[in-house]
């Protein structure tokens, strides 16, 4: 074996006494402050683990709003707001803030919807929202959540990594590296784009620097659902079958020499790919679903669309995938907010309605979590360029913006937080990227400052070191 073929765990494993004694002190060094609790890599990665303690939920459903719908169009009406409509935001209120395509003292744009009150909780709803207005009840919608981030790709990296930089895992990477998997025959964790385009790019399912193997897995719209699974043209069932055999043979051989766990991942690749030629199309094919069901979603079977990925994602849970996310693009209301968000609900409200629906009646949404959102809010200036081809729109606005969450433990029926007259600041309990995290594992059974993994000789988790959990929201 050549020096440059030896893994780091095979040094340490070959060192002797010496290391053995400091890796004891460190250990017990670990258990003697406190030290965080971290998941130590079992032979089978995706082998399923035992949360940190009793979660609320299972799963999750995370329904990305890529661009960032408007909160004040949707979720949080303000009638303050529509009586200042075309008159500059009181300096006091901007505070200095700079924003990316309009002048901090343009004039306000009021609310452009009209707003009711629905179900028994009494939650104010945009009228675009018709099918979400009756299961209102289900839902939490936090008001009050802010960013760090003021740009589409930097906030949509940082609300899925808590980093806003590339590199760092994904929030279903960590669930993965924490849990485990159920299923042997689909992904654990799936990502689907229903939109024009995802602006962070693959960096929102990465696995970063954990072990490859918790990587989100896309699924595409059309053709084969997963690339690289089909073989090639001229290899039958036994070549491959042979080839597998081989391949498997001398990875395991590799692995048992070195102890690297990028080749335990790429045995569970190998595996999971074999498997998935079956179970992919299968899952695929929505002609057998109820047509009731169908009719309940908006679905075309045979049309890619969001109604679609909402039905594949409600199949994926029940084989037992733990984390699906569905991006759906086209948010980024520059200009004409109105037609912008009208288009966007048509597309979306009526799914998000019936996966909810869906997941009750089946008894499914006690232990699933649903989580809905964008990267951040827009503002309540109205954004006007000519040159850019612009009116009538709203800008990015990080400090204020509306997400809502439903089953996994959430009290349904809550409105959690509030802004300003304007829905400008957050003025009633803040709810910050990193709380929304460590809220999410909290559900999930982990505890945001305890699953940690060790690199470049630090410890990194997903909420940093920062986040609370938001305990409010969460039933007893």
């Amino acid at each position: 074996m050549k020096p440059t073929d030896i893994a780091r765990r095979y040094f340490f494993e070959q060192c002797g006494y010496g290391i053995g004694k400091l890796a004891l002190a460190g250990m017990l060094t670990g258990q003697l402050d406190g030290g965080s609790l971290r998941a130590e890599q079992p032979a089978d990665p995706l082998a399923p683990r035992a949360p940190h303690f009793a979660p609320k939920a299972k799963r999750l459903i995370h329904l990305f709003m890529a661009g960032a719908p408007s909160h004040l169009d949707l979720f949080d009406p303000k009638p303050k707001l529509a009586e200042l409509q075309g008159k500059p935001v009181p300096p006091e209120v901007i505070g200095g803030q700079r924003y990316a395509f309009i002048r901090s003292d343009s004039a306000t744009l009021g609310p452009q919807f009209k707003f009711a009150k629905y179900g028994e909780s009494g939650a104010e709803l945009s009228e675009v929202m018709p099918h979400l207005a009756k299961v209102v009840d289900d839902l939490c919608f936090v008001r009050s959540m802010h960013t760090d981030q003021f740009n589409h790709a930097p906030a949509q990296i940082f609300l899925n990594t808590g980093f806003a930089q590339p590199g760092r895992p994904s929030m279903g990477s960590w669930l993965l590296y924490g849990l485990g998997s159920e299923t042997r025959d689909l992904p654990s964790f799936v990502v689907m784009s229903t939109g024009a385009g995802i602006s962070g790019g693959a960096a929102n399912w990465s696995s970063g620097f954990l072990p490859t193997t918790y990587g989100g897995v896309r699924l595409r719209n059309s053709g084969d659902p997963i690339l690289n699974v089909s073989n090639p043209e001229g290899v039958d069932g036994l070549t491959q079958s042979e080839s597998l055999k081989l391949i498997q043979k001398l990875n395991q051989h590799r692995l048992e020499q070195v102890n690297d766990p990028d080749i335990a991942a790429r045995i569970a690749a190998y595996e999971m790919a074999f498997r998935l030629q079956t179970t992919a199309p299968e899952l695929m094919d929505l002609t057998k679903e109820d047509p009731k069901t169908l009719e309940a979603y908006g679905c075309d079977p045979k049309k890619p669309s969001f109604s679609r990925a909402c039905l594949l994602a409600r199949r994926m849970i029940e084989m037992g995938t733990r984390v699906v996310t569905i991006y759906h693009e086209g948010w980024d209301a520059h200009s004409d907010v109105v037609g912008n968000h009208r288009n966007n609900c048509k597309q979306t409200d009526q799914a998000c309605a019936a996966l909810i629906a869906d997941l009750k009646e089946r008894g499914l949404l006690d232990d699933t979590l649903v989580v809905w959102g964008g990267e951040f809010g827009r503002t309540p200036m109205i954004e006007s360029n000519a040159a850019l081809g612009r009116s009538k729109g709203r800008d990015h606005h990080p400090q204020a913006f509306t997400a809502w969450l439903a089953g996994g433990g959430i009290k349904g029926g809550m409105t959690y937080g509030a802004t300003d007259d304007l829905g400008f600041h957050v003025v009633d309990k803040p709810v910050h990227i990193h709380d929304l995290q460590a809220t999410i594992l909290h559900l999930m059974g982990l505890d945001h400052e305890r699953l940690t993994f060790t690199y470049q000789g630090r410890d990194f988790r997903l909420t940093d070191v920062h986040g609370k959990v938001v305990t409010d929201i969460i039933k007893a």
